[in-house]
């Protein structure tokens, strides 16, 4: 097989991360092609929060009027799911064909397949040798795969955000942030939902006082949550799913219309061959330094959700591939440094988190003093008749700088953002408290949230 083609740099992946690496890399006169396996455009934009988000709308809406009925709402509106669909396709159906453009006009060669490794700087795609002084990994995550009997009936997100009808009855293996979102979306919308985990509570990395409030609330509105259970098989019936599982040791059943597995997800890197091109790699994904550069080989680069010093979040994906894209062209000319980075689970009520955990406030100053509260009386949850919102804010006790904020309302998508410049600012209890916001919105609550108790 002889060799065809040489590249200056070869990006595996074309979500945020990928594109926004190859962006740079061109623009400075490099001869750069790009690769995926998928339809171009990544996670995110294709099955992930922007799609998701256009469906989680309508759930809001329904949720909102539920909370109002017999205060002026006689009856919850009637959503037209296929309609919802079409509108939700309406952002999604162009995106490839317009990536590949961009990326075409920007003068860069592209590939539909997923490359392999042969060597340190040598790829097979699509039948051909490609090599080039440097590659991009930038492939993100993918569901991880569960392996018990009867598996391959397990459905994944993707699947759910193209529900042609809406199920009766459904499961949901895990309860991060994907399951607990698309489980919130199903039940508001008329459908009775199980979560079985295997864990002790849902959204591990969130704060245990909200998630505990949060997960009262969705048992109301028909989530039942089974806790430290195990799935043993899976058994296709003609229309339904039948789960097995195990519970205290004893073999439970249950049966419903579909079962997704929302288990987490795991980087994106099985099928590129990374020990072939010595690239060490664990299950936080590719690992790099502070220049986002393979520790052991230094002609490899990973952004994204596939390098191990990244979160599962689009703006640090972003940032991440400008991070490469300029240490590629100008070596370790930037640094990256964990910025603070809100982070929100999109259910109802919403739970955002910024900075640190109290654990991990507790761990690293010597006194913490923590703000705590419920404000489901106060007046924006009276007035939307919503029965949850708390708060807890985390504050260095010898600084009374604010270092952690985790908000449960309606709005803590936006008002967490405060928080978050906050943090960043290194604001103290007292800056914060001579902000002047807008009244009465969410924003004006969080100067109310750093009051001493009386």
């Amino acid at each position: 097989m002889e060799e065809t083609t040489h590249y200056d740099v070869f990006v595996i992946g074309t979500g945020i991360a990928g594109q926004t690496a190859a962006e740079i890399c061109v623009n400075n006169k490099m001869t750069v092609a790009i690769a995926d396996n998928r339809a171009f455009g990544g996670t995110c934009a294709l099955r992930g929060c922007d799609p998701k988000k256009i469906l989680l709308q309508f759930t809001d809406l329904v949720h909102k009027s539920q909370l109002l009925m017999k205060h002026g709402i006689s009856k919850p509106p009637k959503i037209k799911w296929k309609d919802v669909q079409k509108f939700k396709s309406s952002f999604t159906d162009s995106v490839p064909l317009s990536t590949e453009k961009k990326l075409a006009d920007l003068g860069i060669d592209y590939y539909h397949q997923s490359p392999v490794f042969q060597n340190e700087n040598q790829v097979l795609i699509e039948g051909k040798l490609i090599s080039a002084d440097t590659f991009v990994i930038a492939t993100g995550m993918i569901p991880r795969e569960l392996k018990f009997e009867g598996s391959e009936y397990l459905e994944i997100s993707d699947d759910i955000l193209n529900l042609k009808k809406l199920p009766k009855k459904v499961t949901f293996i895990g309860s991060g942030y994907v399951g607990m979102e698309f489980a919130c979306m199903l039940a508001t919308m008329g459908c009775k939902v199980t979560m079985i985990e295997q864990g002790v509570k849902p959204l591990s990395q969130f704060d245990d006082f909200l998630v505990q409030k949060l997960v009262a609330h969705l048992e109301t509105i028909g989530i039942t949550f089974i806790f430290n259970a195990e799935v043993v098989s899976i058994e296709k019936l003609k229309k339904n799913v039948k789960v097995h599982y195990k519970l205290q040791g004893k073999d439970q059943l249950l049966k419903s219309r579909k079962v997704y597995n929302t288990a987490g997800r795991v980087p994106s890197i099985e099928m590129l061959n990374l020990p072939k091109a010595d690239i060490k790699s664990d299950k936080s994904g590719v690992l790099v330094n502070d220049f986002l550069q393979s520790t052991s080989n230094p002609n490899i680069f990973a952004c994204g959700d596939v390098s191990s010093k990244s979160l599962p979040l689009t703006p640090l994906s972003g940032l991440q591939g400008y991070i490469v894209g300029n240490n590629i062209v100008k070596a370790n000319s930037k640094k990256f440094d964990v910025p603070c980075v809100p982070s929100t689970v999109f259910t109802n009520p919403k739970l955002s988190t910024v900075g640190y955990s109290e654990e991990e406030a507790q761990k690293r100053f010597k006194n913490v003093k923590i703000y705590k509260g419920d404000g489901s009386g106060w007046y924006n949850a009276k007035k939307e008749n919503n029965p949850v919102y708390a708060y807890k804010i985390l504050v260095n006790e010898r600084t009374n700088v604010i270092v952690g904020a985790h908000l449960l309302s309606s709005q803590a998508n936006e008002t967490i953002n405060i928080f978050s410049m906050a943090i960043q600012q290194k604001m103290t209890v007292l800056e914060f408290k001579k902000q002047m916001f807008t009244y009465p919105s969410y924003s004006s609550d969080l100067k109310s949230m750093l009051k001493e108790e009386e």
